[in-house]
């Protein structure tokens, strides 16, 4: 319950402050990439349940192209900063989402985790995490894993307070933003033991 409190009361504060940025954002994206000014995907939300995941749009359209190519220079502006994420306050607001929590990865992830790595979807999916504030998408999928594994077990409102503290430095210094020789994390490949 303090937690919801909590999602609900920040969020919502900050939604207020952060109105007068995001209009720009979002009329920078209509004449850089022209329309959807969101990005939507369906993501895993507590215990697996799909929800509708809201980013602002940072690519381009077009199947089949990577994402080295499809990334706009606005995109990697909106990354670097992580102004990309701001629409994901309104996940949290509607309570598919928290502040704080593992991040919600792709619906496709879903069986190839193992046993262990599943125990992430017992805690609702957060804008930041233990593992965002401890390497972001500069470690290995294992290693942010067992962070997320790790959170979940032993998840506190004292350790959200620590890792928001935590988020607002990585995000000044912009750390861990990319994977390595990647402009996202590289997809993950599953597990030998799966759920």
């Amino acid at each position: 319950m303090i937690k919801r409190i909590m999602d609900i009361s920040i969020s919502s504060i900050l939604l207020l402050i952060l109105v007068p940025l995001m209009v720009p954002i979002m009329l920078c994206i209509k004449i850089k990439m022209g329309s959807p000014l969101l990005f939507c995907q369906q993501r895993p939300g507590l215990h697996g349940k799909p929800f509708i995941l809201y980013k602002f749009r940072t690519m381009l359209n077009g199947d089949g192209i990577a994402d080295e190519l499809r990334l706009t220079p606005l995109g990697r502006f909106l990354r670097k900063y992580s102004f990309d994420e701001f629409p994901q306050l309104i996940n949290v607001l509607k309570g598919d989402m928290s502040l704080v929590g593992p991040r919600p990865l792709l619906m496709e992830y879903l069986p190839l985790y193992s046993k262990e790595q599943y125990i992430r979807h017992f805690a609702k999916p957060g804008i930041t995490g233990w593992a965002q504030v401890n390497g972001r998408n500069a470690i290995s999928w294992e290693e942010k894993f067992l962070l997320d594994i790790w959170y979940v077990k032993n998840q506190s409102f004292l350790l959200d307070m620590k890792i928001l503290a935590k988020t607002l430095i990585k995000v000044i210094k912009k750390e861990g933003i990319t994977g390595q020789n990647h402009v996202t994390m590289e997809k993950f490949k599953g597990s030998k033991e799966v759920v």
